[in-house]
């Protein structure tokens, strides 16, 4: 079972709710951890349980960031939205550099996110 991390920036939560619900029976098999909204909108679209954290501006990246430091996370799946700036950049970044860092997969779209759930 791998531990899994969900986040997607607001234009890109409903893209993440739609994939979550194609891939639902496989995701019920691994421990889903989100950051608030992204977590409880996926809760509420595929009925599967997620261990929910801050919203992203309000230190869920953060967690999620430590996790990964913890060696407590295993997969991260965070769908960016590169149209948009974000107010909490800096988060984005440092979150993104930890999954590198640390060598943890990291799905930012559709395509990568299939392809990663498919090898754990």
């Amino acid at each position: 079972m791998a531990r899994i991390g969900l986040v997607a920036h607001d234009d890109k939560k409903d893209d993440l709710c739609r994939w979550a619900e194609v891939h639902r029976h496989k995701l019920g098999q691994h421990e889903l951890w989100g950051t608030g909204t992204t977590g409880s909108r996926v809760m509420a679209a595929t009925g599967l349980t997620v261990s929910l954290l801050k919203s992203g501006p309000l230190g869920g990246d953060q967690q999620l960031g430590a996790m990964i430091c913890e060696g407590r996370l295993d997969v991260l799946i965070f769908f960016i939205d590169p149209l948009s700036a974000q107010p909490h950049d800096v988060d984005v970044k440092a979150l993104t550099r930890l999954a590198t860092l640390y060598d943890v997969p990291l799905a930012n779209n559709k395509s990568t996110a299939d392809a990663v759930l498919a090898a754990v």
